[in-house]
């Protein structure tokens, strides 16, 4: 067998062709190929007149077709009470009412409301006249960091007036039945309103308190 020795001075002339071979292979593509990259940042934006109604004040907006609600709400008429968490629909923090009724609003695009009436947690209260449920969080407890709290009180509020209406919930055996104010009933109907510092028991005790004052 043929012994091949390199010395030091051959063995770094090699490792030095190596590098050299990736860093050619590293190199940016040349700027004809990235013109179709260049041509889609370029789209032109599609976007849409909006009329509706937000905290009792009629709006005219230009929306862009693809915006959510929420991001709408915060960027363009900075209500940032409403507050972006996991923007897929599962921890609530997005929570608002459209005419009356719940909705993540991370989940649906603005342009859909054309005529409808949207109240977020600007319009539930103002720090002279707080709505009951606001007064029962503060004496509850019932935030810690405070991030959902905006959403746990627009849906606790929506709950609230499902009992009402009488749309059934899982808490119920009976679906046929009229669904009271409980302990098991708020914490089914509260279930998609995430708390990561846990104050479950003291948002439940809220919600319950605010319906008996």
């Amino acid at each position: 067998m043929t012994d091949v020795r390199l010395t030091r001075r051959e063995l770094l002339a090699m490792g030095a062709t190596t590098t050299a071979g990736a860093v050619a292979a590293l190199t940016p593509l040349p700027a004809h190929a990235t013109a179709r990259e260049d041509h889609s940042r370029a789209l032109p934006v599609h976007e849409s007149t909006v009329s509706l109604e937000v905290n009792g004040r009629p709006l005219v907006l230009q929306v862009d077709n693809r915006g959510s609600l929420l991001d709408v709400l915060r960027e363009q008429l900075r209500l940032t009470g409403t507050k972006k968490g996991c923007d897929q629909g599962q921890c609530g923090a997005c929570t608002i009412l459209v005419d009356g009724r719940r909705i993540n609003s991370c989940l649906t695009l603005a342009v859909m409301f054309e005529g409808a009436s949207i109240t977020t947690i600007e319009g539930i209260g103002t720090a002279a006249q707080a709505h009951p449920l606001q007064r029962a969080f503060v004496k509850h407890d019932g935030y810690q960091c405070g991030y959902c709290t905006p959403g746990q009180i627009c849906s606790a509020i929506g709950a609230l007036d499902e009992i009402e209406r009488g749309v059934p919930s899982f808490a119920s055996d009976d679906p046929a039945a009229m669904p009271e104010r409980t302990e098991p009933e708020i914490r089914e109907r509260m279930s998609g309103n995430l708390c990561r510092c846990g104050a479950y028991p003291n948002i439940v005790a809220a919600i319950l308190e605010s319906v008996e004052t």
